[in-house]
């Protein structure tokens, strides 16, 4: 039995998280830190902290979900790692590519398991995708493209999740915010990025933060892919395609269960809580030793093109 840490009631740890680990059989939910603890009246027999030392030091704990915003994650995952806890980090990883390695140093000095909720490796047709494209059911892959646009009401004060405008809390818009699982689900299917760059703007915002960033990464082989992501659209968009010397293969909407390739179209839908997976193999991979969906350094990919759009647009 695996029993969990949850730092934070934010919006996704009270629809996704939380009910995740309630689900799992394999695991309890032991205690909540939260600044607020009326938070969790909703949860009774938790045991619930606003200080992570004295929650580390005073109940047992196998496993920490670290929910916190994202200028949080470095210094908790850290301080939870080296107390022996195995730690699952929200996504994006860190604030920035030197926060992300430390934390990824630390699992591998404390010989504790360390990754980051890129749930969407564990998405049935993104799996199957992977298992058409090296059965050559597209020719060789040549270009990827994925887009996530939205509209945001930054000036909204009532907004649950505002602190994502502000820099020094979120690390960046979109590109943070969204960008993220893209690229990772890019990484799955192609490996590690080559090369990327890229460009920030506020087309229609003024805020903090960029409300678009369009991201170009080279893999090897020659893949070139590209992700558009957007606060300032109000035009929906959850796309995602993969162009091959043979043929093409469309997973639009990406969160949806359709994966169309030539005349076949396939339905391979998502468990309804779609963190439940995540859960359901971090605790295989500490009680099995079941191989993680995504190893910490695997995720250092996602940070380190993350890195290579904010130098391009630092020397812009």
């Amino acid at each position: 039995m695996i029993r969990w840490l949850v730092i934070g009631i934010g919006d996704i740890a009270r629809r996704r998280i939380i009910p995740a680990i309630l689900a799992e059989p394999r695991s309890r939910l032991q205690a909540l830190l939260t600044r607020d603890p009326q938070k969790a009246a909703a949860y009774p027999g938790v045991e619930v902290f606003t200080n992570l030392e004295v929650a580390l030091l005073t109940t047992p704990i196998d496993a920490v979900y670290v929910a916190s915003p994202v200028f949080l994650h470095a210094p908790q995952t850290i301080a939870c790692l080296q107390a022996g806890k195995h730690v699952l980090c929200e996504k994006p990883t860190a604030m920035n590519l030197t926060e992300a390695q430390s934390m990824v140093a630390a699992a591998r000095d404390h010989h504790r398991l360390f990754t980051v909720a890129y749930y969407r490796r564990l998405f049935p047709k993104l799996i199957r995708a992977r298992e058409l494209i090296a059965e050559g059911a597209i020719g060789q892959p040549v270009f990827a493209e994925a887009n996530c646009h939205g509209w945001l009401k930054h000036d909204d004060p009532d907004w649950i999740r505002n602190w994502l405008f502000d820099p020094a809390m979120a690390g960046g818009g979109p590109l943070y915010d969204i960008a993220c699982h893209r690229i990772d689900a890019l990484n799955f299917l192609f490996g590690e990025p080559c090369r990327a760059t890229g460009f920030l703007s506020n087309v229609v915002h003024s805020m903090a933060v960029e409300d678009a960033a369009t991201v170009l990464i080279q893999y090897a082989r020659g893949v070139h892919a590209t992700v558009d992501v957007r606060w300032n659209s109000r035009i929906d968009r959850d796309q995602f395609r993969i162009i091959g010397t043979n043929g093409e293969m469309n997973l639009d909407p990406l969160s949806g269960p359709i994966l169309r390739f030539g005349d076949v179209h396939e339905s391979l839908p998502t468990h309804p809580n779609v963190h439940y997976p995540c859960i359901e193999n971090f605790v295989a991979a500490i009680l099995d030793g079941a191989p993680l969906a995504c190893t910490g350094d695997e995720a250092l990919w996602t940070d380190r093109v993350t890195q290579m759009v904010l130098l391009a647009n630092q020397t812009r």
